[in-house]
């Protein structure tokens, strides 16, 4: 891991939960704090698998974008959380994006998307790609790092394609030893 620099991680969609866990520990290992999108696990079991694993959250931000559309109604609030209403609400997702990224302004920051392939459940191909270069910009401006996590063969060719040329490398977990 470079600093300041972006990576699509591509993973089977049997591992892709183990990568999540994978990067954090590497992230944090390297004095990241982090900055979690979530559009496939929930906040709760995101947390509860982050601490089954020794994980400590104290360096982890949360915008959560799942809960309260699976519960239909709003989470007990956390710290180190926003819940958003709808996966497909980027409006949302970019705001409370740039606030937390405004809050950590000063401190060495990574952002983990997980995962790209699960917003296509709830948006169109050509939307998640320009959400995805809007996310990949704000991060070169503020000098940050980050992590795209896709399921292998979960996206159109043409979006991956697009993808690729936003982040400065792109790993197969599965084809890399």
């Amino acid at each position: 891991m470079k600093e300041h620099e972006l990576y699509l991680i591509m993973s089977s969609p049997t591992e892709i939960r183990n990568k999540n866990i994978e990067v954090i520990e590497k992230v944090l290992s390297e004095d990241y704090t982090i900055l979690v999108i979530t559009t496939n696990q929930p906040y709760d079991i995101l947390k509860k698998n982050y601490e089954k694993n020794g994980i400590l959250l104290d360096r982890i931000y949360f915008v959560d974008t799942v809960t309260k559309y699976a519960m239909g109604r709003d989470h007990q609030p956390a710290k180190n959380c926003r819940f958003i209403n709808n996966p497909a609400n980027l409006t949302d997702i970019g705001i409370a994006v740039t606030e937390i990224l405004k809050d950590l302004e000063g401190k060495k920051v990574c952002l983990v998307f997980d995962s790209v392939s699960s917003m296509l459940i709830y948006i169109s191909s050509q939307n998640i790609t320009k959400f995805i270069h809007f996310v990949t910009n704000k991060l070169r401006l503020l000098h940050s790092a980050g992590f795209f996590l896709v399921v292998e063969k979960g996206l159109d060719p043409d979006v991956l394609v697009q993808l690729t040329t936003f982040v400065d490398a792109v790993v197969d977990v599965d084809k890399t030893p």
